[in-house]
């Protein structure tokens, strides 16, 4: 029975597991070029271009940290009305996760975790800036991660072409 047990325990120590053991903000820039003017009431609506990127970096065996770039940009008739910087970032613990699926769920599933915060900050910056707060729609970090592997692939796929060309250019 004590064998049972024990064997229990030892194949839930040996279960992949994920735990978030903070979170934070990096990095937060915000610029009104234009205030007090780019508070009023303007003609027409603001252009917005919004990016996001992500980056997970090992900081020791088991914890890595994990962190979104988001780039907002508010323009009315070629002026700026606002522009934010922010780099919020997760710190995860991930145990006996696979090789396989590490680096999915870096930068899939941990970045929808931390996704929300980060937006939230957005968010209130904004307003605190004298705008509407800027809500970003759910980003799916999972069409993300596929463009950036298809990027991954055909730059691959590339770069040995290029060197067989210059291999075979004639002197």
């Amino acid at each position: 029975m004590s064998d049972k047990i024990q064997g229990d325990a030892t194949a839930q120590e040996n279960m992949p597991s994920m735990n978030m053991v903070g979170q934070y903000i990096r990095d937060l820039s915000f610029e009104n070029p234009g205030a007090p003017g780019s508070i009023m009431a303007g003609s027409g609506n603001p252009a917005f271009n919004v990016s996001i990127s992500v980056a997970a970096k090992k900081q020791s065996e088991e914890i890595y940290a994990v962190e979104l770039t988001l780039n907002a940009k508010a323009n009315r008739e070629q002026v700026v009305l606002f522009n934010v910087e922010l780099i919020y970032g997760g710190v995860f613990r991930l145990k006996n996760v696979p090789e396989a699926t590490l680096s999915q769920l870096l930068m899939i599933e941990c970045p929808r975790l931390i996704f929300p915060f980060a937006r939230q900050v957005l968010a209130s910056v904004t307003q605190q800036g004298g705008f509407p707060p800027l809500m970003m729609e759910p980003v799916d970090f999972a069409a993300i991660y596929r463009q950036n592997l298809a990027k991954l692939a055909a730059q691959q796929d590339a770069a040995p072409q290029t060197a067989l060309a210059d291999v075979s250019k004639p002197n």
